[in-house]
């Protein structure tokens, strides 16, 4: 396999701030570019692209980016849960009361033909 070429048409950009596979760059080998491609094979020349960077200095760097954005994403999350339950917390009380009432009734109205069924029919002896 050799380069053919394509790869130029993809080829990536160095990043401002974050590393070049934080931001989801990718590197053939045989190309020798970082593209940006969505596929694990490189469309040029058809070599697994690596994803990873292979110097331990440099892969713990990228753990550490990838950590703290996993945690930065959760706290976003567990904002926006704070805000809607801060918005709606009216809306759900009554919709619940309303629920337990019209299931109570119901099952009341359960239990009470229920009984009638037993009552009516006779026993053998």
């Amino acid at each position: 396999m050799t380069c053919k070429g394509i790869c130029t048409r993809y080829k990536a950009q160095k990043p401002v701030g974050t590393g070049r596979y934080a931001s989801g760059q990718k590197r053939c080998q045989i190309c020798e570019i970082f593209i940006k491609w969505e596929g694990l094979w490189c469309p040029c020349c058809g070599y697994r692209l690596r994803t990873k960077p292979r110097n331990l200095k440099y892969k713990a760097k990228l753990r550490a980016r990838v950590e703290a954005d996993q945690l930065e994403a959760v706290a976003v999350k567990a904002a926006e849960v704070e805000e809607i339950e801060l918005v709606e917390p009216i809306a759900v009380k009554k919709a619940t009361k309303k629920a337990k009432t019209a299931k109570a009734k119901t099952t009341k109205a359960k239990t009470v033909k229920a009984m009638k069924k037993v009552a009516v029919t006779p026993v053998a002896i």
